[in-house]
């Protein structure tokens, strides 16, 4: 049997009254009547309901996060140190996978606010912006998650992707590279690599060639394995290739071994996030480390500014990205064509 409110103020001695004010913190109870009760619920194991709470208009405690792609480590990242941060804080986190679907976005922020979560922190390729901007006008606690979107008052943490995309291709015209291709997906994180890439290009006087860069429909290493085939059949094939993450990075191995290239040998891959695949491949793969704590505990303390009514300005936070050199590159003198 379920135990509820009057099971704890009939052992305690009290009224239910007396009860919710002590799990609420109002009004004026003693020290000695806080603590008999505290140890009844203690000893019936008595959860207080937290939706009833949420309906008197007190703090569940809960916060949604929706992330578009479970089965990608970065979001994995991005959820254990939002988790982490959240329980530090004493929140719990309910978190939605939407396939980057509309209408899943729609269905899970509804399903979020029946639950009656606190805030929601909404992580890339968001879709229904119409449905942020109706929640932002309901002046819901929201944050994002590698994603800017300027137009929105919303709070955001991002890595720098310009900067990640232009140190790849720094360090691959280090390298001796000069033909550099790109396998990217259709997202505002690939894009700021890309542009990040197109200015190392500039800077060093070497001249772009949009042929060089394709972009997938999907973040797959199957999508990346098919486009990077492409670019591999090209009459003049890149001797480097950035995979604007690591899965797409790992499609691009996948095609070069599948042409019986070897990697660094005869084409160099990098990727991006640094995620726990890019060590156990072979080679292990060169990569762009993003600071994946600090962007999940900075995304939760920007929310819960929000929730808690700390905050009334809007945030935007951008950290650095690190690169980790690993064996899947190699000087040019290496490549053979």
């Amino acid at each position: 049997m379920k135990i509820t409110i009057y099971d704890v103020a009939k052992k305690a001695g009290v009224s239910t009254a007396t009860v919710s004010k002590i799990i609420n913190n109002t009004g004026s109870i003693s020290e000695k009547t806080k603590l008999k009760v505290q140890k009844v619920m203690d000893e019936l194991q008595y959860q207080p309901s937290m939706i009833a709470s949420a309906l008197k208009g007190k703090s569940t405690y809960t916060i949604g996060l929706l992330i578009p792609d479970l089965s990608n480590p970065i979001f994995a990242g991005y959820a254990k140190y939002i988790e982490e941060r959240g329980q530090e804080l004493g929140f719990s986190v309910m978190m939605c996978n939407t396939d980057a679907d509309p209408d899943k976005e729609l269905k899970y922020i509804s399903l979020l606010k029946q639950k009656q979560v606190d805030g929601i922190i909404v992580a890339a390729r968001f879709k229904n912006i119409k449905l942020l901007r109706e929640l932002i006008k309901e002046k819901f606690p929201l944050a994002l998650i590698a994603q800017d979107l300027p137009a929105l008052p919303i709070d955001s943490v991002t890595v720098d992707d310009y900067l990640g995309g232009y140190q790849v291709t720094e360090y691959l015209l280090s390298l001796g590279h000069r033909n550099i291709g790109v396998v990217a997906e259709g997202d505002r994180s690939s894009q700021g690599r890309i542009k990040g890439y197109r200015q190392a290009l500039i800077d060093a006087g070497v001249k772009t060639d949009g042929n060089l860069i394709v972009v997938c429909d999907q973040s797959t290493r199957e999508c990346a394995r098919i486009n990077a085939g492409r670019l591999l059949d090209l009459e003049k094939r890149p001797t480097a290739i950035f995979g604007c993450n690591d899965l797409l990075a790992i499609g691009v191995m996948q095609a070069s071994q599948e042409r019986g290239l070897t990697i660094p040998n005869d084409l160099s891959v990098i990727g991006f996030d640094n995620t726990e695949l890019s060590e156990v491949v072979v080679p292990p793969l060169t990569t762009v480390q993003q600071p994946l704590r600090d962007i999940g505990h900075h995304v939760v303390d920007l929310l819960t500014q929000k929730i808690e009514g700390k905050s009334k300005t809007t945030h935007r936070v951008v950290l650095l990205p690190d690169l980790v050199i690993r064996q899947s590159t190699a000087q040019i003198e290496s490549v053979k064509n």
